[in-house]
């Protein structure tokens, strides 16, 4: 088993080391941009579970009790919490409250995701930077030895197909996931705008 592991970090050594430079920066971005989507998808996951619906959020703010946050501990049950928190008790002042509550949710549930949709969109412009450098080492090589040496052309063109390849393998999941994720945030926001207009109405 150990021989095994040992044999994939050998070829996965190898592989960014065939890449090139450009590989480096690659593999950067692909580990900060999983990192984000799994952040927000967990994010995500915990707003949509647990959720409360419109009328007991009015129970809660009625009644002027926290949730229970063993039993909702979704986006609206996060929006009651926050209301009751700075809640002042004066009408007036309480909708204003309540208001700026829900853009404070609002604005959170689009963090990170700006970042994820630039650095999915970059990955690919990395991998055609690599396959730039890749030919130019091609070129370099054939002004020297021709085409008659294959094997020295080879390195080159390795680099600029695995650049490639590996820009394309990074970017078409994370475009997916950037996609996805926002379509999580629109409907996350049109609910929480929703109940934040119909609570509006009793507080």
């Amino acid at each position: 088993m150990i021989r095994i592991f040992q044999d994939h970090i050998c070829r996965v050594e190898d592989y960014l080391v065939v890449g090139g430079p450009v590989m480096i920066p690659l593999m950067i971005v692909s580990v900060v941009l999983w990192t984000l989507i799994i952040n927000r998808v967990f994010f995500f996951r915990r707003l949509y579970r647990k959720n409360m619906s419109r009328k007991t959020a009015l129970e809660y703010v009625k009644a002027g009790e926290f949730p229970d946050a063993k039993k909702y501990s979704g986006a609206i049950a996060l929006l009651v919490t926050g209301f009751q928190r700075r809640r002042s008790g004066r009408t007036g002042v309480d909708r204003f409250i309540l208001d700026e509550t829900v853009i404070v949710i609002v604005s959170s549930l689009d963090r990170h995701l700006g970042l994820i949709g630039v650095l999915a969109a970059l990955a690919p412009l990395l991998g055609l930077l690599g396959t730039v450098t890749g030919m130019i080492a091609t070129f370099d090589i054939i002004s020297i030895f021709g085409t008659g040496n294959a094997r020295a052309m080879a390195g080159g063109i390795s680099e600029a197909l695995i650049t490639t390849q590996t820009g394309l393998v990074v970017a078409i999941p994370g475009l997916y996931m950037s996609n996805f994720l926002n379509r999580r945030s629109e409907n996350l926001k049109q609910r929480i705008a929703s109940v934040g207009i119909y609570l509006r109405r009793y507080v």
